[in-house]
C-alpha cells in the first residue's frame, strides 16, 4: 500500500528524532468509546430483550389495528427506563462489581465513567421515559414503568445484599415490562395483562439461577446473598429450578384456559415448555457451568419463541 501525505510527513518527522505518539486517540473514536461506556451503563444488550416483551405487550393489548406510532413511543419509553434502572443499580453496586472478575471492567469500577455522570444519565432516562410514556402513551403507564423503576432500584438491589430469595423480589420488576406495553396499547389491564405478568415471572427463574450457579464464586467475592452462595452444594437451587419450570410450563398454558387461545398455541407452548425443561431437568441433576450455560442459552431462546406463538394465535384468541 502507498503511503498518503500524512504517513510520508509522520515519517520525515521521525526520521529527525522527534517522537509521535501513533496511540492518542482519535476525536471520533473517544466519542464512540464514550458512546458505548454509556450503553454498557444501560445493559443495552440485556435492555433488548425487555423491548421484545415490552413490545409483545403493546401488541397483544392492542385492541383492533396495532399502531407502529404507539409501539415506537412505547419502545422508546421502556427503553428509557430500563437504561435508568441498570445505570442506577451499577452506581449502587460500583463498589461491589469492583471485586468480582465479570464486573470489575464496567464503566463506573474502572472509572471510565464517573459516578456524577452515571446519576446524570440515569437521571435523565428516568425522567425522559417516564414522560414519553404518559405523554405519548397514557398515564397507567407511565405509572407501571415508574413503579418498575422503584422496586428494581430500591427493593431488588439492596435486596441482593440481605436475603437469598432477591432473585423473586427482582423477578417483579422483571415481569413488568410487558404489562407496561399491555397498558400503553389498552389504556387498561386485563386477565391476559396479569397472564403476561405470571409467564415472565416464572421464566425468570430458571433463567437467573443458571447465571447465579455459573458466576457464584464472583458472587461470592462481591458479597451478594445469591441462592448459589448461602447453599453451595446447589440442592436448593436445584429444587427451585425445577418447582419454577413446572410453574412456567403450566402458567404458559393459562391463555388458553382463561383467555380463549386455541389448541394451537396450547400445543406450542406445551412443545417448548419440555423442550426448556429437558435442559432444566439435566441442569437440576448434574450441576455443572455447561449444563447452566445451556439453560441460559435454552431461556433467551424460548422467550422470542413463546412471545412470537402467542403473537400467531392472538387473532384466534
Amino acid at each position: 500500500m502507498k503511503s498518503g501525505p500524512n504517513e510520508q510527513r509522520d515519517g520525515g518527522v521521525a526520521a529527525v528524532g522527534i517522537s509521535i505518539d501513533q496511540s492518542a486517540p482519535t476525536i471520533p473514536a473517544m466519542v464512540r468509546n464514550r458512546v458505548c461506556d454509556f450503553l454498557e451503563l444501560a445493559k443495552f444488550r440485556l435492555s433488548l430483550l425487555v423491548l421484545v416483551v415490552g413490545a409483545a405487550g403493546y401488541c397483544l393489548g392492542a385492541p383492533a389495528e396495532i399502531s407502529l406510532v404507539g409501539l415506537g413511543h412505547t419502545i422508546i419509553g421502556i427503553a428509557l427506563v430500563a437504561f435508568a434502572a441498570n445505570t442506577f443499580n451499577q452506581v449502587i453496586e460500583r463498589e461491589f462489581d469492583a471485586k468480582m472478575h465479570r464486573t470489575r471492567n464496567r464503566p463506573l469500577p474502572s472509572g471510565r465513567v464517573s459516578v456524577s455522570e452515571a446519576l446524570v444519565f440515569a437521571g435523565v432516562c428516568a425522567a425522559v421515559g417516564i414522560l414519553w410514556l404518559d405523554v405519548f402513551t397514557n398515564t397507567l403507564a407511565a405509572s407501571i414503568a415508574a413503579l418498575t423503576l422503584f422496586t428494581y432500584v430500591w427493593l431488588y438491589t439492596p435486596a441482593k445484599r440481605v436475603t437469598a430469595q432477591n432473585t423473586l423480589i427482582g423477578a417483579i420488576p422483571g415481569a413488568l415490562p410487558p404489562v407496561i406495553g399491555f397498558a400503553a396499547a389498552a389504556g387498561s389491564l386485563s386477565i391476559e395483562a396479569a397472564l403476561l405478568f405470571v409467564i415472565l415471572y416464572f421464566w425468570q427463574m430458571p433463567h437467573f439461577y443458571a447465571i447465579a450457579w455459573m458466576y457464584r464464586e464472583d458472587y461470592a467475592r462481591g458479597g451478594y446473598r445469591m441462592l448459589s452462595v448461602t447453599d453451595p452444594t446447589g440442592l436448593a437451587i436445584s429444587r427451585q429450578s425445577l418447582l419454577y419450570m413446572g410453574l412456567l410450563v403450566l402458567a404458559t398454558l393459562l391463555p388458553a384456559v382463561f383467555a380463549g387461545w386455541p389448541v394451537l398455541y396450547l400445543c406450542g407452548a406445551g412443545s417448548i415448555g419440555f423442550w426448556l425443561g429437558v435442559f432444566v431437568v439435566r441442569f437440576a441433576t448434574e450441576r455443572t457451568h455447561a449444563n447452566a450455560r445451556a439453560v441460559l442459552l435454552a431461556s433467551i431462546a424460548y422467550l422470542p419463541v413463546l412471545v412470537l406463538l402467542l403473537l400467531m394465535t392472538r387473532s384466534a384468541a
